[in-house]
């Protein structure tokens, strides 16, 4: 197993690499689309929490996507030492018709595929997705983790706000929509647009060498912001993986979203999944509670036995990557990379006692 980091769009540059392999990361995961492209400059000093009402407006950025871009950034990624393990979600702005099922999802779905060979060309082997309308929404902020350290959570409260129309995954992609809301549907259609997505994308990124990992919703409730979740209990990574046997058809394997889904055991489920050889990279992340009551903490202090989740995986042979995630802010000049070390710190002592 090795250990990794995420950075974000904005962070992509020598200090932070920097501090990726001071924290002992040998690889990273990076978020190609900046999710605090709305947020003020001094919210995105570090890498913030975010504004939790919306993540920004995305433009689809077209550039940062083509082959020589993601080469010159794997390169610098290289120079500094490090291995570029993924790319994790797409532009909302790439597929917003083909999650709304709306008039443009031929030629997006296109778009996407150009984006897989891209990537599978540069040699990036995994592409982590969130098949979702709402996306990650509905959690509050506060100092939930010990010491008083910010983190999120929910509040025992879900956000059934409707999106309005030119907004997916949190994200306004369009300038000056139409008034209204997107459309209610039903888990089923969500279920038959994801199963048409799936069969049109899952060939290219067999042909191109990239696994395709999903993550389950965040948070994992049934329904949030008025629309179906995906994967909100551990036996629906099951169906989405019964979908299409391929090999190529994987999982971002997010366990403080598993841990905090009211059915199942995440040991179990890390067995199961774990066994199959289906888990393409893990978020290492503890939570206290379930939803709609949970709380996102330190690694140490949270419901799961870290421990016991690394001897499983160990166990079923997985050897791939494992990032801190959503890891509290602590109260210094560096609220985020303080956390991320402390968590990493962990993260390293625990694999070596393996």
């Amino acid at each position: 197993m090795h250990l990794g980091m995420g950075l974000y769009r904005h962070m992509l540059h020598r200090s932070n690499y920097q501090f990726v392999r001071q924290c002992g990361a040998t690889h990273v995961v990076v978020h190609l689309v900046d999710y605090f492209a709305g947020s003020s400059q001094q919210q995105r000093s570090d890498q913030p929490l975010g504004n939790l009402q919306g993540w920004g407006f995305t433009k689809g950025d077209e550039t940062i996507w083509e082959y020589d871009s993601i080469c010159a950034i794997k390169k610098q990624i290289n120079d500094a030492g490090l291995i570029w393990e993924a790319i994790e979600n797409f532009d909302p702005a790439h597929w917003s018709d083909i999650l709304l099922d709306g008039p443009r999802k031929e030629q997006q779905v296109e778009r996407i595929k150009k984006i897989i060979r891209s990537i599978g060309k540069a040699g990036i082997p995994i592409i982590g997705y969130n098949f979702s309308l709402a996306g990650v929404a509905g959690r509050s902020k506060g100092q939930y983790a010990r010491g008083e350290a910010i983190s999120v959570g929910m509040d025992g409260t879900i956000d059934q706000t409707p999106i309005p129309t030119g907004m997916v995954w949190n994200m306004q992609y369009e300038e000056n929509p139409e008034e209204g809301f997107i459309p209610w549907i039903t888990h089923q259609e969500l279920w038959r647009r994801f199963a048409w997505f799936l069969e049109q994308v899952l060939p290219v990124a067999e042909e191109a060498g990239v696994k395709l990992a999903a993550h389950p919703d965040d948070p994992p409730v049934p329904y949030m912001r008025d629309t179906p979740r995906l994967v909100y209990q551990p036996y629906m990574y099951q169906q989405l993986l019964d979908l299409h046997k391929s090999n190529h058809n994987v999982l971002e394997y997010c366990l403080g979203s598993l841990a905090e889904m009211t059915e199942g055991d995440i040991y179990q489920s890390t067995q199961q999944y774990a066994q199959q050889q289906k888990i393409g990279y893990v978020h290492f992340r503890n939570v206290k509670g379930k939803v709609p009551n949970y709380r996102e903490v330190f690694i140490d202090e949270g419901d799961i036995d870290m421990f016991r989740i690394l001897r499983i995986l160990k166990n079923n042979g997985y050897n791939g990557v494992l990032i801190p995630d959503h890891t509290p802010q602590m109260s210094c000049d560096a609220p985020w990379h303080a956390g991320m070390a402390y968590t990493a710190g962990y993260m390293k002592a625990a694999m070596a006692l393996l």
